[in-house]
Protein backbone atom coordinates (compact mmCIF):
# COMPACT_ATOMS: atom_id res chain seq x y z
CA UNK A 1 0.00 0.00 0.00
CA UNK A 2 1.46 3.56 -1.07
CA UNK A 3 0.99 6.36 1.32
CA UNK A 4 -1.26 9.17 -0.37
CA UNK A 5 1.06 11.79 -1.81
CA UNK A 6 0.57 15.24 0.03
CA UNK A 7 -1.17 17.90 -2.27
CA UNK A 8 1.37 20.44 -1.94
CA UNK A 9 4.35 18.48 -2.33
CA UNK A 10 5.05 17.94 -6.08
CA UNK A 11 5.45 14.41 -6.93
CA UNK A 12 8.99 13.02 -6.99
CA UNK A 13 10.71 12.47 -10.21
CA UNK A 14 9.85 8.39 -11.04
CA UNK A 15 12.80 6.13 -10.56
CA UNK A 16 12.85 4.64 -13.75
CA UNK A 17 13.44 7.97 -15.67
CA UNK A 18 16.20 9.11 -13.22
CA UNK A 19 17.85 6.28 -14.31
CA UNK A 20 17.18 6.25 -18.04
CA UNK A 21 18.56 10.12 -17.45
CA UNK A 22 21.69 9.32 -16.09
CA UNK A 23 22.12 6.89 -18.56
CA UNK A 24 21.64 9.42 -21.21
CA UNK A 25 23.93 11.68 -19.84
CA UNK A 26 21.85 13.89 -18.47
CA UNK A 27 20.46 14.90 -14.66
CA UNK A 28 17.80 17.21 -12.95
CA UNK A 29 18.57 20.50 -11.20
CA UNK A 30 16.58 23.67 -9.71
CA UNK A 31 16.98 26.65 -9.47
CA UNK A 32 16.85 27.46 -5.66
CA UNK A 33 16.06 24.70 -2.69
CA UNK A 34 12.35 25.89 -2.66
CA UNK A 35 11.82 25.13 -6.38
CA UNK A 36 9.34 22.83 -7.75
CA UNK A 37 10.33 22.60 -11.07
CA UNK A 38 13.49 21.07 -12.45
CA UNK A 39 15.11 21.44 -15.56
CA UNK A 40 17.39 18.68 -17.22
CA UNK A 41 20.98 19.42 -17.66
CA UNK A 42 23.66 17.75 -20.19
CA UNK A 43 27.26 19.05 -19.74
CA UNK A 44 28.90 20.03 -22.55
CA UNK A 45 32.29 18.70 -20.67
CA UNK A 46 32.14 16.56 -18.52
CA UNK A 47 34.18 15.93 -14.88
CA UNK A 48 35.45 12.52 -13.85
CA UNK A 49 37.57 11.26 -11.73
CA UNK A 50 39.71 8.01 -13.02
CA UNK A 51 39.63 5.22 -10.39
CA UNK A 52 42.84 4.82 -10.95
CA UNK A 53 44.02 8.13 -10.73
CA UNK A 54 42.73 9.62 -7.67
CA UNK A 55 45.43 11.88 -5.99
CA UNK A 56 46.02 11.83 -2.29
CA UNK A 57 47.79 13.97 -0.82
CA UNK A 58 50.65 12.72 1.77
CA UNK A 59 48.83 15.23 4.31
CA UNK A 60 45.58 12.88 3.31
CA UNK A 61 46.80 9.84 4.16
CA UNK A 62 48.16 10.83 7.07
CA UNK A 63 44.13 11.79 7.87
CA UNK A 64 43.35 8.28 6.45
CA UNK A 65 45.89 6.12 8.72
CA UNK A 66 44.45 8.32 11.98
CA UNK A 67 41.08 7.17 12.07
CA UNK A 68 39.66 10.90 12.51
CA UNK A 69 36.19 9.99 11.09
CA UNK A 70 34.09 7.14 11.94
CA UNK A 71 32.75 6.79 7.87
CA UNK A 72 29.92 4.84 7.18
CA UNK A 73 28.11 4.08 3.88
CA UNK A 74 23.79 4.53 3.48
CA UNK A 75 23.36 5.27 7.42
CA UNK A 76 21.93 8.83 6.87
CA UNK A 77 21.11 9.43 3.15
CA UNK A 78 18.48 11.91 3.65
CA UNK A 79 20.71 14.02 6.07
CA UNK A 80 24.05 14.31 3.68
CA UNK A 81 21.37 15.34 1.30
CA UNK A 82 20.18 18.19 3.19
CA UNK A 83 23.91 19.12 4.66
CA UNK A 84 24.68 19.42 1.20
CA UNK A 85 21.42 21.55 -0.20
CA UNK A 86 22.23 23.74 3.10
CA UNK A 87 23.87 27.55 3.21
CA UNK A 88 27.99 27.34 2.90
CA UNK A 89 29.63 30.76 2.68
CA UNK A 90 30.01 32.26 -0.79
CA UNK A 91 26.98 29.69 -1.76
CA UNK A 92 23.53 30.96 -0.12
CA UNK A 93 21.55 28.96 -2.33
CA UNK A 94 21.24 25.70 -3.49
CA UNK A 95 20.32 23.10 -7.34
CA UNK A 96 19.33 20.56 -4.37
CA UNK A 97 15.83 21.63 -3.76
CA UNK A 98 12.86 19.83 -1.63
CA UNK A 99 11.42 18.01 -5.12
CA UNK A 100 14.94 16.88 -5.87
CA UNK A 101 15.36 15.21 -2.14
CA UNK A 102 12.19 13.76 -2.18
CA UNK A 103 13.18 12.21 -5.46
CA UNK A 104 16.83 10.72 -4.52
CA UNK A 105 15.00 9.77 -1.30
CA UNK A 106 13.32 6.96 -3.79
CA UNK A 107 16.67 6.11 -5.95
CA UNK A 108 17.96 5.51 -2.56
CA UNK A 109 14.99 3.02 -1.59
CA UNK A 110 15.56 1.34 -4.87
CA UNK A 111 19.51 1.24 -4.28
CA UNK A 112 20.64 3.16 -6.70
CA UNK A 113 21.45 6.26 -4.63
CA UNK A 114 24.49 5.76 -1.81
CA UNK A 115 25.77 7.92 0.46
CA UNK A 116 29.03 7.67 2.56
CA UNK A 117 29.17 9.90 5.95
CA UNK A 118 31.77 11.39 8.50
CA UNK A 119 31.26 11.08 11.73
CA UNK A 120 32.89 12.92 14.86
CA UNK A 121 32.81 11.55 18.38
CA UNK A 122 32.63 13.97 21.69
CA UNK A 123 33.71 13.43 24.95
CA UNK A 124 30.25 11.68 25.82
CA UNK A 125 30.74 9.32 22.50
CA UNK A 126 27.69 11.52 21.16
CA UNK A 127 28.84 11.37 17.18
CA UNK A 128 28.08 14.06 14.82
CA UNK A 129 28.18 13.92 11.61
CA UNK A 130 30.76 16.61 9.91
CA UNK A 131 30.96 15.67 6.44
CA UNK A 132 29.94 13.38 3.11
CA UNK A 133 28.48 12.83 0.25
CA UNK A 134 26.01 10.94 -2.01
CA UNK A 135 25.52 10.11 -5.89
CA UNK A 136 23.68 7.75 -7.99
CA UNK A 137 24.87 3.90 -9.11
CA UNK A 138 23.67 2.41 -12.00
CA UNK A 139 25.53 -0.58 -14.00
CA UNK A 140 29.51 -0.21 -13.49
CA UNK A 141 28.91 3.82 -12.96
CA UNK A 142 29.12 6.30 -10.11
CA UNK A 143 27.62 9.39 -10.61
CA UNK A 144 28.89 12.18 -7.25
CA UNK A 145 25.92 14.33 -7.41
CA UNK A 146 27.27 16.75 -4.01
CA UNK A 147 29.12 16.88 -1.42
CA UNK A 148 29.75 18.98 2.01
CA UNK A 149 32.37 19.18 5.25
CA UNK A 150 31.93 20.52 8.11
CA UNK A 151 35.53 19.27 9.59
CA UNK A 152 39.22 19.31 7.74
CA UNK A 153 39.50 16.87 5.37
CA UNK A 154 35.78 15.53 6.02
CA UNK A 155 34.71 15.68 2.28
CA UNK A 156 38.20 14.06 0.88
CA UNK A 157 38.11 11.03 3.25
CA UNK A 158 34.48 10.57 2.16
CA UNK A 159 35.76 10.52 -1.61
CA UNK A 160 38.76 8.05 -0.80
CA UNK A 161 36.56 6.06 0.62
CA UNK A 162 34.01 6.02 -2.19
CA UNK A 163 36.72 5.98 -4.74
CA UNK A 164 38.51 2.58 -2.91
CA UNK A 165 35.10 0.93 -2.99
CA UNK A 166 34.39 1.65 -6.61
CA UNK A 167 37.81 0.16 -7.28
CA UNK A 168 37.35 -3.34 -5.12
CA UNK A 169 33.71 -3.41 -6.53
CA UNK A 170 35.15 -3.16 -10.45
CA UNK A 171 33.38 0.02 -11.19
CA UNK A 172 34.61 1.25 -14.28
CA UNK A 173 33.48 5.31 -14.05
CA UNK A 174 33.13 7.77 -11.51
CA UNK A 175 31.42 11.18 -12.97
CA UNK A 176 31.93 14.35 -11.00
CA UNK A 177 29.59 16.19 -13.57
CA UNK A 178 31.10 19.78 -13.64
CA UNK A 179 35.00 20.67 -13.02
CA UNK A 180 35.49 22.16 -9.33
CA UNK A 181 39.50 23.58 -8.19
CA UNK A 182 38.43 21.19 -5.47
CA UNK A 183 37.82 18.30 -8.06
CA UNK A 184 40.64 19.07 -9.65
CA UNK A 185 42.78 19.04 -6.59
CA UNK A 186 42.05 14.91 -6.28
CA UNK A 187 42.53 14.24 -9.46
CA UNK A 188 39.57 15.30 -11.87
CA UNK A 189 39.68 15.59 -15.38
CA UNK A 190 37.75 16.83 -17.91
CA UNK A 191 36.39 15.33 -21.25
CA UNK A 192 33.60 15.88 -24.14
CA UNK A 193 29.81 15.19 -22.88
CA UNK A 194 30.59 12.67 -26.10
CA UNK A 195 33.56 10.97 -24.85
CA UNK A 196 31.86 10.75 -21.45
CA UNK A 197 28.75 8.73 -22.93
CA UNK A 198 31.25 6.49 -24.46
CA UNK A 199 32.65 5.58 -21.25
CA UNK A 200 29.01 5.45 -20.07
CA UNK A 201 28.22 3.01 -22.76
CA UNK A 202 31.40 0.38 -21.63
CA UNK A 203 30.53 0.58 -18.23
CA UNK A 204 27.27 -1.24 -18.76
CA UNK A 205 28.35 -4.45 -16.88
CA UNK A 206 27.31 -5.21 -13.59
CA UNK A 207 30.18 -4.74 -11.07
CA UNK A 208 31.97 -8.00 -9.16
CA UNK A 209 30.45 -6.51 -5.42
CA UNK A 210 27.69 -4.38 -4.70
CA UNK A 211 29.39 -1.25 -3.28
CA UNK A 212 27.97 -1.74 0.19
CA UNK A 213 29.57 -4.94 -0.11
CA UNK A 214 32.58 -3.45 -1.09
CA UNK A 215 32.59 -0.94 1.25
CA UNK A 216 31.89 -3.49 4.12
CA UNK A 217 35.37 -5.42 3.67
CA UNK A 218 36.95 -2.17 4.52
CA UNK A 219 34.74 -0.88 7.30
CA UNK A 220 34.73 -4.39 8.83
CA UNK A 221 37.62 -6.73 8.11
CA UNK A 222 39.22 -8.23 10.80
CA UNK A 223 41.24 -6.65 12.89
CA UNK A 224 44.83 -6.83 12.33
CA UNK A 225 48.01 -5.92 14.15
CA UNK A 226 49.10 -1.97 12.91
CA UNK A 227 46.21 -2.14 10.92
CA UNK A 228 42.55 -0.02 10.63
CA UNK A 229 40.13 0.64 8.21
CA UNK A 230 41.77 4.15 7.38
CA UNK A 231 44.84 2.43 6.98
CA UNK A 232 43.44 0.00 4.77
CA UNK A 233 41.67 2.79 2.66
CA UNK A 234 45.40 4.51 2.28
CA UNK A 235 46.93 1.28 1.67
CA UNK A 236 44.31 0.46 -1.42
CA UNK A 237 44.71 3.79 -2.69
CA UNK A 238 49.04 3.53 -2.73
CA UNK A 239 48.35 0.96 -4.66
CA UNK A 240 47.83 3.23 -7.33
CA UNK A 241 47.76 6.66 -7.04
Amino acid sequence: MHAPHHPQMPMPVPVETLLLAYRSGIFPMADNREDEEIFWVEPRERAIIPLEGLYVSKSLRKVLRSDRFTVTMDQDFEAVMHACAAPRPGHPESWISGRIVESYKGLHRAGHAHSIECWEHDEVSTRRLVGGLYGVSFDSVFCGESMFSHADNASKVALCWLVASLRAANFKLLDCQFMTDHLASMGAVEMPQKAYLKLVGMAQKKPELELFEAFTRFAHAPAAPHSSPGKLIAQSLTQTS
